[in-house]
């Protein structure tokens, strides 16, 4: 993104072979190329929100009201342009470049960018909050769809910026890129980072679709699905009685022992909506949908464990029976249930 215009100048393609120094670079003043807005830092900021959501939501789609949040980058790219016909073609002299500086560089243009780029960068978090917990709602495998990756990506890109707002307070020197290499380097990172993670997501996501694992989309309303209305009708009046079906289902059918249970199965069993046993999960049991799978999981492990089949068969092969699908999640739901890592747990036994 910074990059670029200096590499181009190097080559010849940014200038008109007269040189002038900026930024302590040996480059060339502006030929047509010099005019092109390769820094479009009002274009990131939406781009990484929409994507956010593409990523999350695969029924979203891009309406109308959301092209408003293009208009800076388009008249940035409309302000450049007039730049460019001014100099070149009206007045063929650098009226607009007579200072010799790259006007992606000006201390407004970044000053405007870097808080779009804060303001979407929090949406998008916002965003990722609201889908990790209807993930935890809706579905008892929620650690193999948190795109954990994207959180972190987004998290350590808003660190940046913040450190680049301190750093302009201890040293206000905000058109110097050349003497803040340190912006070049922590974005490098963060380059790199984001381009090794997604890539070991497709990985991740193509395995899951291999396995044939249900991926739902946890923002699409279920709730409005009802099997049988009697039923349903009469066992909304009572709380009590829907959480003691629920536990009695549970135990009876062992649903838990599904590795790609989701709360629209529970409902479907049960004959109701998904906000009816979303409710009962959360009031009656003060529990999200998968610690509460988890939860009788973990309970079903225990009982393997007092029965000594850990001894017959691996710690891993009991956690897989009992509806986990990793030894990760598992562990996790252990020491969270328990306070105890399974080992210390066998230990104790012992």
């Amino acid at each position: 993104m910074y990059i670029t215009p200096y590499m181009l100048g190097y080559a010849n393609w940014y200038s008109d072979g007269t040189s002038i120094t900026i930024l302590s670079f040996k480059l060339y003043t502006a030929n047509i190329l010099f005019f092109v807005p390769f820094m479009q830092v009002l274009l990131i900021g939406p781009v990484v929100y929409f994507y956010t959501k593409s990523l999350l939501n695969t029924s979203f789609k891009i309406s109308k009201n959301d092209y408003i949040h293009f208009i800076p980058a388009v008249l940035y790219g409309i302000y450049s342009l007039i730049i460019f016909v001014t100099d070149k073609l009206i007045l063929d002299d650098y009226y607009f470049y007579a200072d010799g500086r790259d006007k992606d560089l000006a201390n407004w243009y970044q000053v405007v960018g870097l808080i779009s780029m804060m303001f979407y960068l929090v949406l998008s978090l916002r965003y990722y909050s609201d889908y990790k917990k209807l993930v935890f709602e809706k579905v008892s495998y929620a650690d193999t769809l948190l795109f954990k990756w994207i959180r972190n990506f987004m998290i350590a890109f808003l660190a940046i910026l913040i450190l680049r707002v301190v750093f302009f307070i201890t040293n206000p020197e905000w058109g110097n890129f050349g003497s803040q290499f340190w912006h070049y380097i922590a974005f490098s990172f963060v380059f790199y980072y984001i381009a090794v993670t997604g890539y070991s997501n497709i990985i991740k996501q193509t395995t899951l679709r291999n396995e044939n694992l249900k991926v739902i989309n946890v923002f699409d309303d279920e709730n409005s699905v009802v099997k049988t209305e009697t039923k349903g009708t009469s066992k909304e009046s009572n709380a009590l009685k829907w959480k003691d079906e629920l536990s009695n289902l549970m135990f009876q059918k062992k649903l838990f022992e599904n590795p790609r249970l989701t709360l629209s199965d529970v409902a479907n069993e049960l004959s109701t909506t998904t906000k009816t046993i979303s409710s009962v999960v959360n009031s009656g049991f003060n529990m999200n949908f998968n610690d509460f799978v988890n939860h009788h999981r973990i309970e079903a492990v225990k009982t393997k464990l007092d029965k000594g089949e850990h001894t017959t068969s691996t710690l891993l092969g009991i956690a897989l029976d009992c509806g986990f699908n990793s030894k990760a999640t598992f562990n996790r739901a252990f020491k969270k249930s328990t306070s105890l890592s399974p080992k210390d747990y066998i230990e104790k036994l012992s």
